[in-house]
């Protein structure tokens, strides 16, 4: 036994191997009902496509009305099974009870939520009088398992849709692609699971704002089986009738859904080919599929913009910390007025930023000799803290902002970066805005929310109603069904997006320290590293194109993450933003 050497940390449950393959056993012969009751909860973490061996484990009744993909209920750690009394020991029933505590739940339509509570739920057993074996005739739909048994059975896969509610995009621009995280069973053909998955359309959170280019009731064929590429990357997805009169051009988007879908999965889908009986549709590959369609990822920053230490708008090139810092050309960056907070547009020609009194946005040209002009919103809080929060473009053109003031807070939109600022409707919101952040997508808002002691994070979907083109109304905009990915944080400091459907947070649980983790918008954890720890972190910012290195202002200035390495100053300054 050594008895010397440095001390090291050991995971009290050690990380289960991903690739590692579990394969259910039947039930063997005159098993007991506690036998029985391990072996079920055993299968349903194995890879066994149909949970055909669970089924072994349910009379013959149970096992026909059973539905395990009706939900999936994820707990701290397995199920405990716990037998309840019998009220005879040579009764031919027994019950157990199942308990643990959730962390979360995977739905039918196989969206993942962060849950709390305890979990209580009855198994019910019976002896069959002819041969005497126990089996389970009363179970719970849904299936449940541990944490770490979750993680090896399950993976989060990105569907696409596209955006439908989203306004101002030029004529001829292509669709704005939607990334929907769901679950699937990593083992269990993932391929053929998020094709049908996709074909189903969004989920329920995401449905009232996408739209999917597959004509309604669009399923694959009868005979499809399993969808396997051939050796060159190329999918051969055969449909049913619903979709034989597609034009070329739906056709397409059709595919570029498909081969976005797909594009994380292995074995890699270089080509999709579209099929309805004995004819083909149309064929896309993954090189094309970026011009059908447009994705936040696919647009890669020129620019990290911040402020330098006189308070104007600088920038370096993004992604590389070896260039000199320049001025940005036009008013913001000549120092018409010092600024607290910017943001740019997602073109990169026009930036917006809030004056360092906090109490007035200006939004200006890049482009050297332009004016500033007058404020496109002013706010009326009594002190710095009371009045605007950093602005954000969306994809569109338009700019967001919230006014802190504690007598009249509200959330701002002004189209096109200017006009008149149209009030955003927020129902159901509960607290003060405190940061505002728009997906590249334009139909997912991310709002830091401030209620007393607490600062949380909250994702909202962005509604738009367009008024008849006859009269004079302005639209109406509406963030609804706000939710919280990270309901454990209590102290939210700094977010943004990053991805198609993923956040990068600062911030600390009740009693904790401050940490920096990446969170997807439905409240799971994605399958990377977090970044490396950051003392005193103010901002954060972080590209849609998550090749772009992680950006934040901390006590030791601006500094970024590059792949694989450790935080590098980058130069002196505050406020640093990707586009957006």
């Amino acid at each position: 036994m050594p008895d010397s050497g440095d001390l090291r940390d050991v995971e009290s449950t050690p990380r289960q191997d991903t690739q590692v393959r579990v394969f259910a056993m039947p039930p063997s012969d005159d098993a007991t009902p506690t036998q029985i009751v391990q072996g079920f909860l055993e299968a349903l973490t194995s890879d066994d496509p149909q949970y055909k061996t669970a089924r072994q484990y349910l009379t013959e009744d149970a096992a026909k009305t059973w539905r395990p993909e009706v939900s999936t209920t994820v707990l701290a750690d397995g199920p405990d099974a716990q037998e309840d009394r019998p009220v005879r020991e040579d009764a031919d029933v027994r019950s157990f009870t199942l308990t643990g505590t959730k962390v979360a739940t995977v739905d039918a339509q196989q969206s993942y939520a962060p849950a709390s509570g305890s979990y209580d739920k009855l198994l019910h057993l019976t002896r069959d009088t002819k041969n005497r074996e126990w089996r389970i005739d009363g179970v719970p739909p849904g299936i449940v398992m541990g944490q770490s048994d979750f993680e090896r059975n399950f993976m989060s896969v990105n569907k696409y849709y596209f955006a439908s509610n989203t306004a101002g995009s030029a004529a001829g621009s292509p669709p704005m692609a939607v990334a929907d995280p769901v679950y699937v069973r990593s083992h269990v053909d993932p391929t053929t699971q998020m094709v049908r998955s996709l074909l189903r359309g969004p989920t329920t959170w995401l449905n009232h704002v996408v739209r999917s280019s597959f004509p309604t009731g669009t399923a694959l064929a009868k005979d499809a089986g399993a969808l396997t590429a051939d050796e060159r990357g190329r999918l051969t997805v055969p449909l049913n009738g619903r979709a034989a009169k597609v034009g070329l051009n739906r056709c397409e988007e059709m595919a570029a859904q498909l081969l976005f879908t797909l594009r994380n999965l292995s074995p890699v889908v270089e080509e999709v080919d579209l099929r309805a009986g004995e004819k083909q549709l149309c064929s896309l590959s993954q090189e094309v599929a970026d011009t059908v369609a447009a994705r936040g990822s696919q647009h890669h920053p020129d620019y990290l913009y911040f402020l330098d230490e006189d308070h104007k708008l600088a920038r370096i090139a993004a992604g590389n910390s070896d260039t000199d810092p320049e001025a940005v050309p036009g008013a913001l960056g000549e120092g018409e007025k010092a600024l607290r907070s910017v943001a740019v547009a997602r073109d990169e020609h026009t930036a917006a930023g809030v004056a360092i009194d906090g109490k007035s946005l200006y939004v200006g040209s890049m482009v050297s000799g332009g004016s500033l002009g007058e404020p496109v919103l002013r706010s009326r809080g009594r002190t710095e803290k009371d009045r605007l929060t950093a602005p954000s473009w969306d994809a569109q053109g338009g700019l967001w902002v919230a006014d802190r003031d504690p007598a009249d807070p509200r959330l701002y939109l002004l189209e096109k970066g200017g006009g008149e600022p149209l009030e955003v409707r927020t129902p159901g919101l509960d607290g003060r805005i405190q940061s505002v952040r728009v997906a590249a997508d334009g139909v997912r808002i991310a709002l830091v929310v401030e209620k007393g002691e607490r600062r949380s994070l909250l994702v909202g979907r962005i509604e738009r109603s367009r008024p008849d083109d006859r009269t004079d109304e302005r639209p109406t905009v509406t963030v609804l069904e706000l939710r919280s990915p990270t309901p454990e944080l209590e102290q939210v400091t700094a977010m943004s997006w990053t991805g198609d459907s993923r956040l990068v947070v600062v911030g600390r649980e009740q009693g904790g320290v401050e940490q920096m983790r990446y969170v997807d918008v439905d409240g799971s954890t994605p399958d990377i590293s977090p970044p490396a720890a950051l003392t005193g972190v103010k901002e954060v910012t972080a590209s849609s194109d998550d090749r772009v290195p992680l950006v934040a202002y901390s006590v030791d200035g601006i500094v970024r993450l590059p792949s694989g390495a450790q935080w590098q100053k980058v130069t002196q300054g505050s406020a640093p933003v990707y586009p957006g």
